[in-house]
Parts: structure tokens; C-alpha cells; sequence
């Protein structure tokens, strides 16, 4: 199973941890766990690429294990820009999760 541990700050996204293999198939025809990874990947390439923001990022491919922390200062383009990306990719992992709670387990903390 995988378990998704996304962190709110006054209901905005700042953390996301992503830890184990959903099991839902078998190492590389394990469609949900693409599922997810494409979701939370694409996320943190929009944030990269589109919004710009360097990620304090940590990554283990073999343990499917990423983390990452958007930093505290972001200019207010940066903000809306990234509080779009990281809402999209929670209704895209709510979603997945609804159909397979058996190997997805999502977590939504409100600090």
C-alpha cells in the first residue's frame, strides 16, 4: 500500500510525502501505482518547470518513497500558480484513491 501524507498551512498545500508500492499489480504492469506516480510527478514538474520554485526534495525509486516542501517564500504569482497545481493533483489522488482505497491510503493534515 501506499500511503499519501499531504500537509495544509492556513489551506494551502506545502508538503506532500508519498511512501511504498501500491501492490496493485505486479513491478511494471502495476497500474495504479503509475497512476500515482504520473499525478504526483507531474505536480512536481508543473512546480519546477512552470512555476519555478526550487523543492526541497527527497527521492528512493526502489522504496517509492518522494517527498517534497515547497519553500516559505513564494511571490503572490508563485503562489497562485502552485496552490493550482498542488489542489489539482489532490483532486486527482482523491479520485484514485475513491476507487482504490485498498492500496491508497490518503491523508490530508491541516496545520
Amino acid at each position: 500500500m501506499t500511503k499519501v501524507v499531504i500537509s495544509k498551512k492556513n489551506n494551502k498545500i506545502f508538503d506532500v510525502e508519498c511512501d511504498g508500492h501500491t501492490n496493485y499489480g505486479e513491478k511494471g504492469e502495476d497500474i495504479v501505482c503509475a497512476s500515482l506516480s504520473s499525478i504526483v510527478q507531474t505536480a512536481v514538474l508543473g512546480l519546477l518547470m512552470v512555476v519555478l520554485v526550487e523543492l526541497d526534495m527527497k527521492r528512493d525509486d526502489e522504496a517509492g518513497y518522494l517527498k517534497f516542501t515547497l519553500p516559505e517564500k513564494l511571490t503572490a504569482e508563485q503562489d497562485t500558480q502552485a496552490c493550482a497545481i498542488l489542489d489539482t493533483m489532490l483532486c486527482g489522488i482523491s479520485d484514485l484513491n475513491e476507487s482504490f482505497s485498498d492500496y491508497i491510503e490518503l491523508e490530508v493534515k491541516n496545520l
